[in-house]
């Protein structure tokens, strides 16, 4: 990433240039995903491109970007108070059938059980 790079990202208002560029550079942005992540954490308002970014980086690799998807998705718990992103993002992380496994996933994973009680904040179980 370029220093001009980094100057416009530094100025992205809402999250989408960020998103846009990790997109676009997924082949060679390794070494800047640090940087890339926070920016787009601190710019983003509502969640949506911290949530579209953890399901792309997802999507792409789970294993080599688990880190960086459990930053974003920890991130749009806080975000997310509409609740507009975190339903799609639940099921891109665990999959389409994470109701029927929430109490285990509940107990194995601190991310999934606080986006559970956020989006079911009176389950019956958990």
């Amino acid at each position: 990433m370029t220093s001009e790079d980094l100057k416009r990202l530094k100025s992205d208002p809402d999250g989408l240039l960020t998103y846009e560029y990790i997109a676009n550079h997924i082949e060679d942005c390794d070494p800047d995903l640090p940087v890339l992540i926070e920016n787009i954490i601190n710019v983003d308002r509502t969640g949506q491109f911290t949530a579209s970014a953890a399901r792309y980086l997802e999507a792409i690799d789970p294993a080599k970007y688990t880190a960086y998807v459990r930053q974003l998705a920890a991130a749009v718990i806080d975000k997310d108070r509409d609740h507009a992103f975190l339903p799609g993002l639940v099921q891109a992380l665990w999959g389409d059938d994470y109701l029927a496994r929430a109490e285990d996933l509940a107990q194995a994973d601190d991310i999934f059980r606080r986006i559970y009680k956020r989006l079911y904040p009176n389950p019956d179980r958990l």
